[in-house]
């Protein structure tokens, strides 16, 4: 048994214990309530919050949104503004550039070129916006006298600044070391001043970029003749002073002599006419002085006139002095033949010297007059067959009634033997190589003459035209026999070239064509709206498909193809690309509005374009 005073203990301990417990709960209790409390009273807190920033919220969306919409409007308004200034600001072009046009560009080209650059901007703006106002007429006669006055000054310049080349300095720049053979340092011989140049080459520019003028190069070409004629005048004049007195026609500066040019007096011949023996002189320097003015112009003409005009221009340009020039040999001739009839035939040997300088001189002639006849003279326009290869069909055509002559005479030529094969074989295989190289060359050549043409379409109609020309005609006859001894695939590589130069001038269309591709094209949907900018778009790609093609057309309707094969062909074939494409083209843009006046764009029914494309190489359409 337990003790009763153990038990008590006991009892009180756990009274005790209970009682802490209780006091521990009571208190975990009313920190339970006040937790209680607080949540409810933050719950509330929040909720007050939350609808609060609700209320926020919607006040300030709304004057958000306004003031997006505001700042759109205020964006708007300033490009409204700035374009309405821009438009506006064409219209005062014609006044603002009254003044700088009616003086004039002398002194002061960069400024009138700026000035004409607006109203060029004017002028395509009016085209483009309004072409019936009276504005557009107002800035266009302000741009065509602009552009006469650039011509003026172009005129004016040229002739300001064109002096002779003085007959010392043309005497510097063809003279050579007597002794050493040595050249001398390169005389230049300047032209123009270094400004002046500029101001022509900016104004040339500017005439061929934007004037769409080539007169200027007519007086360029008028001008520069006639100083390039009276500085040789000038050197005959300087040269026979200077004989007849001292017997010296150098410059004094440079004691030196052409080394292909007589360095002493010939010993008197009996009967000699000593104005005659003057003459050769001055005309043997006058010869080597005309190559040397000759070479400077074109270096200086490259500078001024396009590439694809400098070599018709430099050709004009020459052709009075060097006309001149055969004019005073023919009369040296002329007076030793007259000599001879007075029984003087020693006078014959005056003509040596001008026959030895001529021969010397002939390499620098061929080089600065780059002597091609067929360099755009000689070179059909509509680009149909050349004179060189009927000429040589026809030669071929009449080699072959002589075939076993003219082969016997190639067999003689031959040192190898015939063994393995008959003398015919042999000599029939000699000319069928002989044959075949004349084809070949004659092909070289056409292919040279070809780049003449300026036009890369027009350049594969000339050469399809001879291809084929060249290939019937082999047909035709018994050459294409012949030429299949050595060339077994002669016909296939010929339609080769032909499909090839077809292609070729199939791709002139593209130009045309590639407006009526899908690329930048808008996407059309019926009845939608479009923006201005799509509907700009659309605009451009008829506008570029109907200038393209009333371009080309005009252009090719002068060319040539006379097989009317061929002919029909390449017409069936074209018409078909283009009419597709348009077809495609109009389909996409069927029920879509993109502009007030569609006949201004939608110039041409498929139809239309067909029957424009029939008319190619027809020149009498």
């Amino acid at each position: 048994m337990i003790p009763t005073e153990d038990a008590s203990a006991r009892k009180r301990e756990i009274e005790e214990k209970l009682k802490q417990e209780q006091e521990t709960l009571s208190f975990i209790r009313e920190n339970l309530e006040k937790s209680d409390q607080l949540t409810k009273g933050m719950v509330s807190i929040l909720s007050s919050f939350e609808s609060r920033l609700m209320q926020l919220e919607n006040s300030i969306i709304p004057v958000h949104k306004q003031t997006e919409n505001l700042q759109r409007l205020q964006e708007n308004v300033d490009k409204t503004l700035s374009c309405m200034d821009h438009v506006i600001s064409y219209y005062h072009v014609a006044k603002d550039t009254d003044k700088i046009i009616r003086e004039g560009p002398t002194g002061r080209l960069d400024e009138y070129l700026a000035c004409i650059a607006k109203i060029q901007k004017a002028v395509e703006y009016f085209q483009d916006n309004n072409p019936d106002s009276p504005e557009l007429n107002t800035v266009k006669a302000r741009f065509e006298k602009g552009k006469e006055l650039l011509e003026g000054e172009f005129r004016s310049l040229l002739t300001r600044y064109s002096k002779p080349v003085p007959p010392i300095l043309i005497l510097d720049a063809i003279s050579v070391d007597e002794e050493l053979e040595l050249v001398q340092d390169e005389v230049v011989l300047e032209h123009l001043p270094e400004a002046v140049l500029q101001d022509i080459i900016c104004i040339a520019g500017w005439l061929v970029e934007y004037g769409r003028n080539q007169d200027f190069m007519n007086v360029y070409f008028q001008i520069r003749s006639n100083q390039l004629d009276r500085s040789i005048k000038g050197l005959k004049d300087h040269f026979r002073k200077n004989s007849a007195s001292s017997g010296v026609p150098y410059s004094p500066a440079v004691q030196t002599k052409r080394k292909d040019t007589p360095t002493k007096k010939a010993p008197r011949r009996p009967g000699k006419d000593d104005v005659l023996d003057i003459e050769i002189d001055s005309y043997i320097h006058c010869i080597s002085a005309f190559v040397k003015l000759a070479q400077s112009e074109y270096s200086l003409l490259t500078e001024i006139i396009p590439e694809h005009h400098q070599k018709k221009t430099f050709d004009s340009l020459i052709q009075e002095a060097l006309d001149n020039l055969m004019l005073e040999g023919e009369n040296i001739v002329t007076a030793a033949r007259r000599a001879i009839m007075r029984h003087d035939y020693s006078a014959v040997l005056t003509i040596f010297p001008i026959l030895k300088h001529l021969k010397m001189t002939k390499p620098d002639f061929d080089t600065t007059l780059q002597n091609d006849p067929d360099k755009e003279y000689n070179m059909p326009k509509d680009g149909t067959v050349h004179e060189l290869t009927s000429n040589a069909i026809l030669f071929l055509q009449q080699l072959l009634d002589f075939h076993e002559t003219a082969g016997a005479m190639l067999a003689s030529q031959e040192t190898s033997s015939s063994t393995g094969s008959s003398a015919s074989e042999f000599n029939k295989k000699l000319l069928s190589t002989y044959i075949c190289k004349v084809l070949g060359n004659l092909q070289l050549n056409l292919l040279s003459k070809s780049k003449v043409y300026e036009d890369s379409a027009l350049s594969a109609i000339f050469l399809h035209n001879n291809y084929n020309y060249t290939l019937k005609s082999l047909e035709k006859s018994d050459l294409i026999q012949l030429v299949t001894v050595t060339q077994k695939k002669a016909e296939a590589s010929y339609r080769e070239l032909i499909e090839k130069e077809i292609q070729t001038y199939q791709r002139s269309w593209a130009k045309v064509t590639e407006h009526l591709a899908d690329r930048n094209m808008p996407v059309l949907h019926p009845g939608t709206k479009l923006k201005d900018k799509e509907r700009q778009v659309i605009k451009d790609k008829f506008k570029g498909f109907n200038d393209g093609l009333e371009e080309l057309c005009k252009i090719q309707k002068g060319w040539a193809i006379p097989d009317k094969e061929q002919r029909d062909f390449i017409r069936q074939a074209q018409k078909k690309v283009v009419s597709d494409a348009y077809r495609a083209f109009l389909q996409r843009c069927a029920n879509i509005f993109f502009t007030k006046n569609p006949e201004k764009y939608h110039k041409y029914r498929p139809e239309e374009v067909e029957e424009m494309i029939e008319k190619l190489f027809d020149t009498s359409a």
